[in-house]
């Protein structure tokens, strides 16, 4: 702890008292009335788009959730694992090794063919310069102090990812840089950040709460890399200053998103009449999208695969998991809280399969069956083509065992990522 602590401080001191900023110029002055005529406005919506958009919020909204799902991802470690090592063993494909500095090689490029950014030559470097040096001692402290083995057993340096921080650095420096010409240079950049990070957990080398810690880590210290270098050019060399964005509260939110999930079991069966089947927590992971027609209704669907580990007669734990691939569809409704913070529910129905379960004691047929699923979420709208969504599913399975007519019932609770359009 007496490492971190300089860390700690460093992060400190930077983070502004105020939720407001302002850079100083004539910019800075429509900036600041923006949010001051959000502030002023009674509703609760604007209220929350006003501190959604001061600047501590806009360093912090989405790499501080990351760390934070991070640290809570650590006790599932096992079961993403599992995934992985089910439906991937003996992937290995190196390209993560290279896809980090994609990125900053854009940034250079445009900045070499004269395509204005944010910064000037200099402005640009420090910022980056304060951005590397921090990424550095945070990554290099943590990896000494934390020891954590690496889920290959190749070192002990696995948490936090350095070649995901590295990636989502990176493509955060793109973003702050050329993301005013278009929001898909940033949907872009953090795709790529985030495929590097899934072809870690692929290759081996990390867990999933090394890569989720590793992406929060890259963009916090990006975030206070810049506001730090604001802080000592003040306007000089600042060529562009984006403007508030605030989003019409009633657009349709259509999203596509990578699916993260814990599962929690609700309830337990009979394999027949002499042995009960139980399941313990798990993993989910796939892909969920919805098509809005309107603010409020649209359809969609969620493809998943899900493992969960098994008791048998309350006693027996099985070495084998319990896996199902689920593909489902039906309606989303949305309510806009305010434009960046949506309230959302979904009712879907679907078909499961569940392949063929060895037990120590006996063989389950694979199985397809009908399978009914809600649930509710939090989105936070935080670019215009990019959001997160919180979620908490319930689903009614029908169970593996053609013995048994009982139905397994299980929640979900986890995070999505994606894009909006």
């Amino acid at each position: 702890m007496r490492k971190l602590l300089p860390i700690i401080l460093i992060l400190l001191s930077v983070i502004p008292s105020k939720a407001q900023y302002r850079y100083g110029n004539g910019m800075d002055e429509e900036r600041g009335a923006k949010l001051d005529s959000l502030v002023t406005k009674k509703d609760f919506g604007d209220r929350l788009d006003a501190f959604s958009s001061s600047r501590f919020y806009q360093m912090t909204y989405v790499g501080a959730p990351l760390v934070v799902s991070g640290l809570i991802a650590k006790g599932q470690d096992d079961h993403f694992r599992s995934l992985r090592n089910e439906y991937l063993p003996y992937f290995s494909m190196h390209a993560d090794d290279y896809m980090p500095y994609v990125p900053v090689a854009v940034m250079l490029g445009l900045k070499s063919f004269g395509v204005e950014s944010r910064s000037s030559w200099g402005r640009m470097l420090i910022s980056d310069g304060f951005t590397l040096g921090f990424e550095r001692l945070v990554i290099r402290n943590l990896k000494h102090i934390t020891n954590v083995e690496r889920p290959d057993g190749s070192n002990k340096h696995s948490f936090p990812s350095g070649h995901t921080a590295n990636a989502f650095m990176t493509a955060t420096m793109l973003t702050k840089e050329y993301g005013y010409i278009s929001p898909w240079i940033g949907v872009g950049a953090y795709s790529l950040a985030s495929a590097t990070g899934l072809y870690r957990i692929a290759n081996n080398k990390h867990w999933l709460s090394d890569v989720l810690t590793g992406a929060g880590i890259g963009i916090l210290v990006t975030e206070t890399g810049y506001y730090l270098a604001d802080l000592i050019f003040k306007d000089k060399g600042l060529c562009y200053i984006p403007s508030v964005d605030v989003y019409d509260r009633m657009a349709p939110p259509s999203f596509f998103s990578i699916y993260l999930g814990m599962n929690i079991p609700l309830s337990e069966y009979d394999i027949d009449e002499e042995n009960e089947f139980k399941t313990s927590s798990g993993a989910s992971a796939g892909l969920e999208g919805a098509y809005f027609f309107n603010a409020h209704w649209g359809i969609g669907g969620r493809a998943t695969v899900s493992n969960t580990k098994i008791i048998l007669n309350k006693s027996m734990a099985e070495d084998n998991t319990l896996d199902a691939w689920s593909l489902c569809s039906g309606g989303y409704y949305s309510y806009p809280i305010s434009s960046r913070w949506l309230a959302g529910a979904k009712l879907l129905g679907g078909l499961v399969h569940y392949p063929k379960l060895k037990l120590s004691d006996r063989t389950i047929q694979a199985r397809d069956g009908f399978c009914m699923g809600s649930g509710v979420s939090a989105t936070f709208r935080a670019e215009e083509r990019y959001g997160m969504r919180f979620f908490l599913d319930y689903n009614l399975l029908p169970s593996h065992s053609r013995d048994s007519g009982e139905w397994m019932s299980t929640l979900t609770l986890g995070a999505a990522f994606g894009v909006n359009f």
